[in-house]
């Protein structure tokens, strides 16, 4: 703990996932196990670790929209499956006006 403060100090989550993991066999289950129970944000901050250890040494470009295209288009998919198509029950959980949603599920090839 931070002296100066009652919370835990923040530890560097992205230059720690930067380091690149020996591979380990995992069945299908167990990775969805694994990612049912890992919290967006710690899978977000892995990945993009990983992203930037990649580039070994390379500058990224437009790194907003790639995040963006790389979240968006599972989300507008899974909160679809889960309203059953019902594109104002979407709009509504999202948070978003359903002129925007229709757009981006059009963008993203998910309404016919």
């Amino acid at each position: 703990m931070n002296k100066a403060s009652t919370r835990p100090a923040r530890s560097e989550p992205i230059a720690a996932a930067a380091r690149p993991a020996a591979p380990r066999p995992v069945s299908s289950r167990a990775t969805a196990a694994a990612i049912r129970e890992m919290p967006l944000r710690v899978a977000t901050e892995e990945a993009l670790g990983n992203y930037f250890a990649s580039l070994e040494g390379h500058r990224p470009g437009r790194l907003y929209d790639l995040v963006l295209r790389e979240v968006e288009e599972p989300l507008f998919r899974a909160v679809m499956v889960y309203v059953e198509g019902n594109q104002t029950h979407a709009a509504t959980i999202l948070g978003i006006n359903r002129g925007t949603l229709r757009k981006k599920l059009k963008e993203y090839g998910l309404v016919g």
